[in-house]
């Protein structure tokens, strides 16, 4: 009952501010970008943006929001993964959404635009023309074309010139991602997404495509100028977050989890009675980097998601390894030269660390030194003569 109060209270207030600071303008009309703060949940530690339209003329106040997806869309999974989901635009009263975002312990930023009553006008026709249901859908892209992006587009064409996004200075978008992970201290998270997205991520950001992530958006509003003005008139806390109730991390991390099992397998491994754990755990082992081949390899050419093609974590999971499991003993010939080879590639790769166009995980480390101890521990097994160390 209490929350519910506040918020009424709170939105009262929120309406009431809106209202008189819009009635000052001979149009009525105030166009402000809203930036919501990153989220505890994987799909909201990116932060969101969206676009508030004041009419006091109309007496509304509605938020526009192109991070849109609908869960009871028939097939959704099977859209979600091969990248054929189809996103769309909704608007919400103002209030609602603050409330929603109340509830998640996340901050809400205003910043208000300067624009002439034609500008905001023509925002505000733009947005109720584009929230109609021929054209409400479209294919989102995480980098190029998701719910900030759209917003930015929408707001370039008002202002002479884009503020700088310094702190995305000299990042890739490998790094712009990392940025938020490694502050929400998620560090699975951050494994799994290497794993996925392959090296086109590893190409540094222009200025303007920074704006694909919510706060750099809004650090470019901020320096933003139209008419030699700037493009901010008032820049303001909606909502604040509790930061004492956020979560944080546990200690096993991928580093440290693979880096533990490496070195329990490496102990093992030089012992005479573990052959038959070792087998087990070899062919385990095996099977999973291939079935993570196979994965690797499905993204890159049988989804329309252009961020996971060129994915250089194939090269040490090989699709291979998942036949190559079950006949790791077997003694076969081919066996053994799929191994040796394997072991350069392997090899290679932590050679070539450093230069390799894509940036893998550290945590893969150990985790190729593991695959390496056991390929050769195999090799031995067969009678060859020692290929390492």
């Amino acid at each position: 009952m209490g929350k519910r109060f506040l918020y009424i209270l709170l939105s009262f207030i929120l309406l009431a501010d809106a209202r008189k600071a819009v009635a000052q303008d001979s149009c009525r009309v105030q166009i402000s970008l809203l930036t919501c703060t990153p989220g505890s949940e994987l799909y909201s530690i990116f932060g969101h943006n969206a676009l508030r339209v004041v009419d006091s003329s109309l007496d509304t106040d509605i938020v526009y929001n192109y991070g849109t997806f609908d869960f009871d869309d028939p097939g959704f999974y099977t859209k979600f993964v091969r990248g054929r989901l189809r996103y769309f635009v909704s608007r919400e009263a103002f209030p609602d959404f603050v409330y929603a975002y109340q509830l998640e312990n996340r901050g809400i930023t205003e910043q208000v635009m300067v624009l002439g009553c034609g500008e905001k006008q023509e925002i505000q026709r733009f947005l109720e023309n584009n929230i109609r249901e021929e054209n409400k859908y479209y294919a989102y892209d995480f980098l190029y074309d998701n719910c900030t992006t759209r917003l930015r587009d929408i707001l370039e064409k008002h202002a002479d010139s884009t503020g700088t996004v310094k702190t995305a200075r000299g990042m890739t978008f490998r790094n712009g991602i990392h940025h938020y992970l490694d502050r929400g201290k998620m560090h699975w998270s951050k494994f799994g997404i290497d794993l996925l997205l392959g090296s086109r991520i590893d190409k540094k950001m222009s200025n303007r495509e920074a704006m694909f992530l919510p706060e750099f958006l809004e650090e470019a509003m901020d320096g933003a100028r139209v008419n030699g003005s700037a493009y901010v008139g008032v820049k303001r806390v909606i909502l604040e977050r509790n930061e004492s109730a956020a979560g944080s991390s546990g200690i096993w991390t991928p580093l440290r989890v693979f880096g533990l099992l490496a070195g329990l397998i490496a102990l093992l491994s030089f012992r005479n009675n573990t052959k038959g754990f070792l087998k087990v755990f070899d062919k385990l082992l095996f099977f999973i980097t291939g079935i993570l081949g196979c994965l690797f390899v499905f993204m890159w050419f049988g989804t329309d998601h252009k961020q996971t093609a060129g994915n250089y974590n194939v090269f040490w999971a090989w699709p291979l390894n998942l036949a190559a499991a079950f006949l790791l003993y077997s003694g076969r010939a081919w066996v053994r030269t799929y191994l040796k080879a394997y072991m350069v590639a392997l090899g290679l790769i932590l050679l070539l660390w450093a230069f390799l166009p894509q940036q893998l995980n550290p945590a893969l480390i150990p985790l190729i030194l593991l695959l390496l101890l056991r390929s050769w521990k195999i090799l031995l097994h067969h009678g060859e003569p020692q290929a390492i160390g």
